[in-house]
């Protein structure tokens, strides 16, 4: 089932794909628009890349988060804080049970930390790590490489 792009004005329409390489026999093209510093593809191109980005941390020996954990996890380090299991769970429009359990294995993995919330002792925030913001570099740098490749898949 092919994906369709979202309409478009036409002077928004990207120009024709071009053959871009020739990959053990599969066409590749570059589908890829860039407009000023936003780089826009199809729907189904998207896809392609959102699949081997997460084929690729998948065959990473980095630990396999679920979209939930990953989520929260970027919350965290990307979001202003402070991050309480509350706030998180407002955010991710869950309830605190759930968090509770990804923040769990989060910090399982050091990728977060629970510390006493200063202004309430009977709380906790949630703190980056060290090895959280390294997963993270790598993840990002996952992406990135993904995009400078430009290897999209021809739609037949």
């Amino acid at each position: 089932m092919a994906v369709r792009p979202h309409s478009v004005k036409t002077s928004e329409m990207a120009p024709r794909p071009r053959v871009a390489a020739e990959n053990g026999g599969r066409r590749t093209v570059n589908r890829a628009e860039t407009v000023g510093h936003t780089q826009r593809i199809n729907n189904t191109d998207a896809l392609w890349l959102w699949h081997r980005i997460t084929l690729e941390t998948v065959l990473s020996d980095d630990p396999d988060l679920t979209s939930r954990q990953l989520a929260l996890l970027t919350s965290v380090y990307l979001e202003d804080g402070p991050h309480t299991v509350r706030s998180l769970a407002g955010r991710l429009n869950v309830t605190k049970a759930v968090i509770v359990r990804a923040i769990d294995t989060l910090a399982g993995h050091q990728f977060v930390a629970r510390r006493p919330d200063p202004r309430d002792k009977r709380s906790v925030v949630i703190v980056r790590t060290a090895r959280g913001s390294s997963y993270l570099t790598r993840f990002a740098e996952t992406i990135r490489a993904e995009m400078k490749l430009g290897r999209l898949r021809a739609v037949a």
